[in-house]
């Protein structure tokens, strides 16, 4: 496989929705969870308004135009002070592609559009059964370990 600078990396904008589902096909079959991620996506609407948005951010790797890996991610306004943060919700690269940089690459992609956006950070989380993501974010930032609560509404 090319080496991740042989990637296109691209910031989703209104009317790509086709990339974006296949963005969603990717995390689904990625993450071994078509249900979540195919099962029920958005209409072009929503997708448009939502890339149209200034809170949500969808990165994808292009390999000859098939998605190789994609990164979702939130800023944050916080209202202790006017700043933002960014928090990474899905990275994931196709296994045939993986190895080759290209999350790292779409991490430094973010890195650009944070500092236009004036974040002072970017945090993701990484389960303990994970060791790539974990080898992959101790090599690019400071680990915190920290407990997680999923709260029912």
């Amino acid at each position: 496989m090319p080496p991740a600078a042989s990637h296109a990396y691209r910031q989703l904008q209104p009317g790509d929705a086709d990339l974006f589902r296949a963005l969603l096909t990717m995390f689904g079959e990625v993450f071994s969870d078509t249900e979540s991620y195919m099962r029920a996506q958005p209409d072009d609407a929503y997708i448009g308004k939502l890339l149209a948005g200034d809170t949500f951010i969808a990165l994808v790797a292009l390999h000859e135009g098939i998605v190789a890996g994609g990164l979702a991610a939130y800023e944050l306004k916080k209202f202790e002070q006017a700043r933002c943060e960014i928090y990474i919700y899905d990275l994931a690269v196709r296994e045939e592609y993986r190895r080759q940089g290209i999350a790292t690459a779409m991490i430094d992609e973010l890195k650009a559009i944070a500092r236009r956006r004036g974040a002072y950070v970017i945090y993701v989380q990484a389960d303990y059964i994970d060791p790539p993501a974990i080898a992959l974010y101790t090599k690019l930032g400071t680990r915190e370990d920290v407990l997680h609560f999923d709260i029912l509404p």
